[in-house]
């Protein structure tokens, strides 16, 4: 298990066990998190991870100093985070317009006095080790979350909001390059996150840790367990499971939740109550926490491989 301290959070691994915590990461909503902190225009983007979250997860696991990365940083919620706690941090994107705003949201954060230095490059992520070739084994830590394919929601309004028919969708999809991971479907989309996730293993070094915040959606009212494909994309990719934290979108009120699920988790969950199903909106963020470990792994040989004497591997 991975037991940091007040004074000097480990990231190195001696036993790998599991727990579970809540952390409570949820009680001002995103827009007020950012405000002040990062550009206006960071609203924009389709899928952003909640900066309290980036926060915790940096502040438990690495120490000022050191290096955080994220492969998929989009506007640079992790960069700016680590850069404000002292970490230095490199970060890369694929769209160029979320290129530009995030390193402009770190040059904000070296105005508001942050410490850590960072740097994002523009690239897929896939290709991370060739991307950040000098950065081989020093990494402390990757904080990434998967993109949710066509499944993102964005900013909304509906009648109840506008008093007006319909539902009002936007900042809800990135650009039309069918090249960006987050187009793809499931199968495709966990096949590219596990090479991203490979080549991220490589940035770590020993004992370094790998956390992922991600959470289930619907598909036409099912439920699609993402973090389970993860978590098994990730120990694919070499890495071993350590832990899993719950962190709350909701706020804590006095004896009661805040809720701030978006529109369309409420319309499903209402949906699903008027056929007699019980589900429920979902409140929290899987947060994933794997470590490389400190010393090689013989991991399975990738299908179709051949033994020196010609003979296929299974």
């Amino acid at each position: 298990m991975i037991k940091p301290t007040k004074d000097r959070p480990s990231t190195e691994a001696t036993a790998i066990t599991t727990t579970t915590s809540v952390w409570a990461t949820g009680q001002q909503p995103s827009r007020l998190q950012r405000r002040g902190r990062y550009l206006p225009e960071s609203m924009g983007h389709p899928g952003k991870m909640l900066p309290s979250i980036a926060a915790r997860v940096i502040g438990t696991y690495t120490r000022p100093g050191e290096l955080v990365v994220d492969p998929m940083c989009g506007i640079g919620t992790t960069l700016v985070e680590a850069a404000h706690l002292g970490r230095h941090a490199a970060g890369v994107e694929y769209e160029e317009q979320w290129v530009r705003l995030a390193a402009a949201n770190l040059g904000f954060a070296k105005k508001q006095g942050a410490t850590g230095f960072g740097q994002v490059v523009a690239g897929d992520a896939r290709n991370i080790s060739r991307l950040l070739p000098d950065l081989a084994g020093r990494a402390a830590l990757v904080l990434t979350s998967p993109p949710y394919g066509t499944y993102t929601h964005g900013h909304i309004r509906s009648t109840r909001d506008t008093g007006e028919p319909g539902v009002r969708k936007w900042n809800h999809h990135y650009s039309a390059d069918r090249g960006n991971l987050a187009h793809q479907q499931l199968p495709a989309l966990l096949e590219g996150f596990s090479r991203i996730l490979a080549g991220c293993r490589d940035l770590l070094r020993p004992g370094g840790v790998v956390a992922i915040t991600v959470r289930p959606y619907r598909v036409r009212g099912e439920l699609v367990d993402l973090p389970g494909h993860v978590h098994q994309v990730a120990e694919a990719a070499g890495l071993v499971f350590a832990d899993r934290i719950v962190c709350l979108l909701c706020g804590l009120g006095d004896g009661h939740l805040l809720n701030r699920a978006s529109f369309f988790q409420l319309y499903e969950a209402r949906k699903a109550w008027a056929r007699g199903l019980p589900v429920h909106a979902v409140a929290h963020e899987d947060l994933l926490v794997f470590v490389r470990p400190q010393t090689p792994r013989p991991w399975p040989a990738a299908p179709g491989s051949h033994r020196p004497d010609g003979r296929e591997l299974k």
